[in-house]
């Protein structure tokens, strides 16, 4: 089991290159990337074969549902902007503060910067911001960021450990979460809950959007649990996330599914969702919108939990190149990571 614990790094985790500016071409770039990339899909299929005797399982409570087409007047409408948002959360702090990151920030006008936490090392990113067009508050986590090192060591402790009682106290008794998802949650819980306290104050708007993608992700279902549990019932808290892993057992899908339901997205043969793996003991919750093919905007609504017709029948040890989902496209042709910034912010 302890075998394991390289794995969901490896998932996560992109080849280094120059940061901030540097001058290198983006062709050359997006080769690297995938390069990259692809070598760490060699590396997971070669590992969790060894681990799982080259077999690999979706074990029990796997919905069987039929999934149902998600139309691209949907994505366009419910996951373009909050994948926009995300996308922003990878770009370096102070071109967030400005709203000047090149395109991620151009794509999304009419935006307030408010408040931003993290040192996108220890502390991955986060960001609070007001979107005026949508009369919402958006908060955005950072996603894994491989080059530096304690980030990776974040998705390498996934051990379940009781979810923090003192924090969210009414969820009851049984409830388990990745060791390192909680720990980094926490480190920047306490002044999210307050910016966003504030932003609800200053701006007066009742709608709330948390997202993130990968690390981020998972991140973005913690936080917006707290939120809802914290705001006025008259707020509306939405979290739309993308590329994110299991982050807890089922009891804390449950419980997300019950008070603060995740709409995440999943892309074509991307392991991340797929890890940590159920028989550890982890599960998705409802909600997944899986992405079958980014070159025609065309995806599913998987009903379920870990449904089998979708990310969850999926074997990391299918193909190799996988990892390169991940970053996307997923749909209009977007995708994630710092590559997608000005000044290039790469992992």
């Amino acid at each position: 089991m302890l075998a394991l614990a390289p794995l969901l790094a490896l998932t996560l985790l992109a080849p280094t290159a120059p940061v901030y500016g540097a001058p290198i071409s983006l062709s050359s770039i997006g080769d690297s990337i995938k390069s990259g990339l692809s070598s760490v899909g060699t590396s997971i299929t070669n590992g969790v074969s060894s681990v799982l005797g080259g077999e690999d399982s979706t074990e029990a409570n796997a919905d069987t549902g039929t999934p149902t087409p998600f139309s691209e007047q949907q994505i366009n409408d419910t996951l373009v902007r909050p994948a926009l948002f995300a996308r922003v959360a990878y770009c370096k702090t102070e071109n967030i503060e400005a709203w000047d990151c090149g395109e991620p920030c151009k794509a999304l006008t009419n935006i307030t910067f408010l408040q931003a936490g993290g040192d996108q090392a220890a502390i991955p990113l986060y960001y609070i911001a007001h979107d005026a067009d949508a009369q919402q508050l958006v908060v955005a986590h950072e996603g894994t960021d491989p080059a530096k090192l304690l980030s990776i060591l974040n998705d390498a402790q996934f051990g379940l450990v009781p979810l923090n009682a003192s924090r969210f106290p009414t969820a009851g008794d049984g409830v388990t979460v990745h060791d390192g998802f909680q720990q980094t949650f926490e480190r920047t819980a306490d002044g999210l809950l307050a910016g966003v306290q504030k932003g609800l104050a200053d701006t007066g708007v009742k709608k709330i959007l948390v997202t993130g993608h990968s690390l981020g992700a998972a991140l973005a279902s913690m936080t917006g649990l707290m939120i809802k549990n914290a705001v006025d019932p008259s707020v509306d808290v939405t979290v739309t996330t993308f590329g994110m892993p299991r982050g807890g057992n089922t009891n804390w899908a449950n419980l997300l599914d019950q008070t603060s339901p995740v709409t995440f997205v999943t892309n074509q043969d991307d392991p991340v969702p797929s890890v940590p793996p159920k028989f550890l003991g982890f599960q998705h919750t409802q909600g997944e919108i899986h992405v079958t093919d980014a070159d025609t905007n065309t995806a599913v609504d998987c009903p379920g939990q870990d449904n089998v017709n979708c990310i969850t029948g999926n074997s990391v040890l299918q193909s190799s190149t996988g990892i390169l989902n991940h970053l996307g496209p997923y749909f209009n042709g977007l995708s994630f990571g710092g590559q997608e910034c000005t000044p290039i912010a790469l992992f």
